[in-house]
């Protein structure tokens, strides 16, 4: 009798296992003489028709992290009608200082890379969007802490100008919209009238990593070699709004910088309510403050 319970625990464990890993189909999307990319890609569920997409990107501080972070992110989103790609990018700051004691320069590059490498993923579905069932006109960008700094600089940053290799990305391509888990932009001029795109963004107004507001990145004094402005999601909902365009924030108030992936592993619904208001063409303009329960 236990030989038989053991072997039927093992074909059930092997049954999760693999309806577990249908979850998602990893692909190849970047491949050159330096760079060997995947992706997870999640299918919608029960549709034949074009989807939309969304990248995500995730957080670690360009030295760390993994796609498969955003794996339920990933499965909550096929479920609700969309496709879902979660990248391994270019980890740059891997063994270096990105915080104060860093060079300013690099942290750039870091973000360079983070940003060039959402633009090779969106080319790939792009190229590929019959087979992948993909509305190339919807296609959102998502990210937690530098993931949300890689895609808010992938939104408004010149292709051709900051991207690290060579993009096939079109110049007149834009993204339907971005979502932005804590955080932030390097110089709030990029965004304009005619190039804004409706906007979520989520941050704690205590983050002390990624700022709510204007400040340097990690507060840094001015005099370190490390010290690089930085807006962020309150002087993006602040900007975006004198200039009349589509943003949304949620503040954590007394929140820290963990609260960067909150809506992406919790109340995912809130991003699906947004993916879905932004495609019917609805206004967004609120300002929702909950306070920090940790």
């Amino acid at each position: 009798m236990k030989r038989t319970g053991l072997f039927f625990a093992f074909i059930l464990s092997c049954c999760i296992f693999n309806l577990s890993a249908q979850n998602y189909t990893t692909i190849n999307y970047l491949k050159n003489e330096t760079d060997s990319l995947d992706l997870n890609f999640f299918r919608p569920t029960n549709t034949t028709s074009k989807t939309p997409l969304v990248i995500f990107v995730h957080g670690g501080g360009f030295s760390g992290g993994s796609r498969n972070a955003g794996t339920d992110f990933g499965i909550y989103l096929s479920k609700n009608g969309f496709a879902c790609a979660s990248i391994t990018y270019t980890l740059y700051m891997k063994d270096k200082d990105f915080g104060c004691n860093g060079i300013v320069s690099e942290k750039v590059k870091a973000i360079r890379y983070g940003a060039t490498d959402v633009w090779a993923a969106t080319q790939y579905f792009i190229q590929h969007a019959a087979e992948l069932n993909i509305d190339t006109t919807k296609i959102f960008i998502a990210g937690a802490s530098a993931g949300a700094e890689s895609v808010l600089h992938a939104a408004y940053w010149n292709r051709p100008q900051m991207s690290l290799f060579k993009t096939s990305l079109s110049p007149t391509f834009r993204y339907a919209g971005i979502v932005s888990g804590a955080g932030a932009i390097m110089d709030l001029n990029l965004i304009t009238k005619q190039n804004a795109l409706p906007t979520l963004l989520f941050h704690g107004d205590a983050d002390k990593t990624v700022p709510y507001a204007t400040a340097a990145h990690r507060y840094c004094p001015c005099n370190a070699t490390g010290w690089l402005m930085f807006f962020g999601s309150k002087s993006i909902y602040d900007y975006m709004l004198k200039m009349g365009r589509n943003a949304e924030l949620i503040t954590f108030k007394g929140g820290n910088h963990d609260y960067n992936f909150y809506y992406f592993s919790k109340e995912t619904q809130v991003i699906v309510e947004f993916l879905n208001k932004v495609l019917k063409g609805k206004r967004l303009k609120k300002h929702i403050q909950i306070q920090d329960s940790k």
